[in-house]
């Protein structure tokens, strides 16, 4: 393209989010954590809510986000963030507040907080990352960790008679009266992708007409953790994660008659 050539909106592909920074991202290669903070940036700055936005960032490689995204941020305490985050919002109802949480942050030491605000039906929304491992720490058992799976801290594969059963916290707050949407989505895939920023949008929408707490979660890759390439940890993910962990909405109250 010359220097001279103006790119016209019809054509135009590919914009950066203007809330995103010129930080490099730290993330391994084949790692969802970019997608979803590009996806996170895209939804807000479209909802013109860049200056009501708050996010709650807790411990472990979703932390970093803070980094990346330009608005206000809480750093929380290790599996706080949804505690934190109902503070936040109770003290300003018309700002948009949401966590972005890892598997191990939200549904080990953060299992309590979880469920409560879930129950409470704060108005908040839960972006949860599950990739079965402690990625930041060196790939140990996570809850979510799959029977079998192979970690730092289970390395012949996880034994539920020793470690019990994958968690899937998902599966639980559905149940909870106070969430008004529950989905679990991707993003390996362009519509992968798409779908998880429609399901985002949705939860931000849900949190600023207070509808309830909305909780997205996010099954992801691991390639650091797992061992694998990107193009293996996407096809171990396809095979082995969503047969556990199912793609699609479990719960809208917006459909519900």
């Amino acid at each position: 393209m010359a220097n001279n050539e103006i790119v016209k909106p019809e054509n135009l592909v590919y914009k950066k989010p203007t809330i995103m920074n010129d930080n490099p991202m730290h993330y391994c290669p084949g790692c969802g954590h970019g997608v979803v903070h590009k996806l996170v940036a895209e939804v807000i700055e479209e909802m013109g809510l860049q200056d009501k936005a708050i996010g709650i960032a807790p411990v472990g490689c979703a932390v970093f986000i803070y980094n990346y995204l330009d608005i206000d941020w809480q750093e929380a305490a290790h599996g706080r963030a949804p505690a934190l985050a109902t503070a936040v919002k109770r003290l300003n109802p018309n700002k948009l507040v949401f966590t972005y949480q890892g598997d191990g942050d939200l549904a080990a030491i953060g299992t309590a907080e979880t469920i409560h605000a879930c129950n409470r039906g704060e108005n908040i929304a839960i972006i949860f990352i599950n990739n079965g491992i402690y990625g930041m720490t060196g790939g140990q058992m996570a809850p979510t960790t799959l029977e079998g799976m192979k970690t730092a801290t289970c390395p012949y594969g996880r034994d539920v008679k020793l470690n019990g059963y994958p968690l899937n916290i998902t599966d639980l707050v559905v149940k909870l009266r106070g969430t008004c949407y529950v989905t679990r989505q991707s993003v390996h895939k362009a519509a992968a992708v798409r779908k998880a920023k429609a399901a985002i949008r949705k939860a931000f929408e849900n949190s600023m007409n207070g509808k309830g707490t909305s909780f997205v979660e996010i099954v992801s890759t691991c390639s650091s953790g797992w061992k694998l390439s990107p193009v293996q940890a996407n096809k171990w993910m396809e095979e082995n994660m969503f047969p556990a962990y199912p793609i699609g909405d479990l719960k809208d109250i917006d459909t519900l008659v």
